[in-house]
């Protein structure tokens, strides 16, 4: 597991979110804002910046197609991305006044550097000024600019940041795919882990931890160095207790020469069959491509393959949910440092949101329904599978017998995605849903707690 290095740089204050918080009522889940605000605040001046504009591009409203501010976040963050890497050194030799001397310039480079990509950034949003106007995301970058400028006593005046020069060298044949390259340098094959989300919602961890999670809003599934999935879940209609999954959200990260960064998103009867910029490919090198969609159902089904790192993601609607099933290599899983500790797919539920799988919501319902909704799922499933146990869960909390197919088609991709046939049926633990989180995994709002040491070492 990869950890983030604590740099002496300047770090990034809140006050992007917080500002935001205060005027944003279109923002999809007042836990998230806390979380974001707390995350902000305890990370890494160059890290709480990054996640601070990926969160922002995904729970702010839509951004029209003439205001490009997602554009000036992605410059901004391109411009910073090494500052805090340049602050680290210091050299060992020359005793300790030497290194002093040399880490206190390298503090002011730093310093110097990061005023020159604020003022670009300003100059951006000025650019922008006319066609963001009245945009929510716009403003609030705006602002937090100005702020981030008296902060850091940057004059008004002076030099900005030059563009990113191309990445230097040239990638050996195969290091966009990952199967390959992996086995030039290790002479083995991936070992390949598998998470699945779906009906109400449930979570198939990357660990074969199954759980049934009370959650709402926008939650990450995944959030590595490699890519970010988030899922939106909301009330179901027409079930007193049940939730659904009604978007999904996906960005690969930028990485080498191999792939920009690309933008998946999915919802209730919009299961695109292609990237937000209307492509199907991206990424290409020597004639492949790192990035590609297809589908075998338009609208409802989209296979996305991530070749640079081994992935497979299927996106699919079943009645009125969708779901997402993910097979990525365990080096992919694990890239994440200690600030990623939010993550259903790698930690499952946190704890005061788990549900019990083996006790349905509690409803007016007779025996002999609960009894249709058994016998129907136990021809569908194999009974007493956690499968079979969410496809009579959802049944019973949303009363539509169609709601079944979602653990029918999780299942599929399981046996699809998991290469030992023994593996791919779970047994239903007799304590499902009263499992302790992992350490680390509390309510949103109370995420200042992660970063302890990230305070202590400031």
């Amino acid at each position: 597991m990869s950890h983030v290095a604590v740099s002496p740089a300047p770090r990034c204050p809140r006050l992007f979110v917080s500002r935001a918080n205060r005027r944003g009522s279109k923002l999809q889940h007042s836990q998230s804002r806390s979380f974001m605000s707390l995350l902000v605040m305890a990370l890494p001046w160059k890290h709480g910046i990054h996640l601070t504009l990926l969160l922002l591009s995904l729970l702010m409203p839509e951004v029209g197609a003439s205001c490009q501010i997602l554009r000036c976040n992605s410059d901004f963050v391109a411009a910073t991305l090494d500052l805090g890497n340049s602050a680290g050194g210091g050299g060992a030799s020359g005793g300790r006044g030497g290194a002093s001397g040399l880490a206190a310039l390298s503090r002011e480079a730093v310093n110097t550097g990061y005023c020159g990509a604020l003022r670009s950034y300003a100059m951006c949003t000025k650019r922008m000024a006319r066609a963001c106007r009245g945009d929510l995301a716009y403003h609030s970058a705006v602002q937090g600019i100005e702020d981030l400028l008296i902060q850091h006593h940057c004059p008004r005046a002076g030099p900005t940041a030059q563009p990113r020069p191309p990445p230097q060298g040239t990638l050996s044949g195969d290091a966009c795919l990952y199967e390959k390259s992996l086995l030039a340098r290790e002479g083995r094959a991936p070992e390949y882990l598998h998470c699945g989300v779906f009906g109400d919602p449930h979570v198939r961890t990357f660990n074969n931890d199954f759980q049934t999670c009370a959650v709402r809003g926008a939650w990450p599934l995944i959030d590595n160095e490699y890519l970010y999935v988030q899922a939106t879940s909301t009330p179901a209609r027409g079930g007193m207790h049940a939730t659904v999954l009604t978007k999904i959200t996906i960005i690969f990260k930028n990485w080498r020469q191999c792939v920009e960064q690309q933008l998946y998103q999915a919802e209730i009867d919009n299961v695109p069959a292609a990237f937000a910029d209307g492509s199907v490919v991206s990424g290409e090198r020597r004639g492949r491509h790192s990035l590609t969609v297809r589908t075998q159902s338009p609208g409802r089904h989209a296979e996305i393959r991530a070749a640079h790192i081994g992935t497979l993601l299927v996106v699919r609607q079943t009645g009125r949910s969708l779901g997402l099933s993910v097979r990525s290599p365990r080096g992919v899983v694990e890239a994440f440092g200690a600030e990623q500790d939010l993550q259903l797919c790698v930690w499952g539920c946190p704890a005061s949101q788990t549900l019990n799988t083996l006790r349905p919501p509690l409803l007016p319902l007779d025996s002999h329904t609960v009894a249709g909704a058994r016998a129907h799922c136990a021809a569908l499933l194999p009974a007493r599978g956690v499968y079979y146990q969410a496809c009579v869960f959802d049944l019973i909390a949303s009363g539509d017998f169609n709601s079944s197919a979602a653990a029918v088609s999780a299942l599929q991709d399981a046996a699809d995605m998991i290469r030992d046939a023994r593996s791919v049926h779970l047994m239903p633990l007799a304590g499902a849903g009263s499992r302790r989180a992992p350490r680390g995994l509390l309510l949103l709002g109370m995420l200042g707690t992660l970063t302890t040491e990230l305070f202590d070492l400031r």
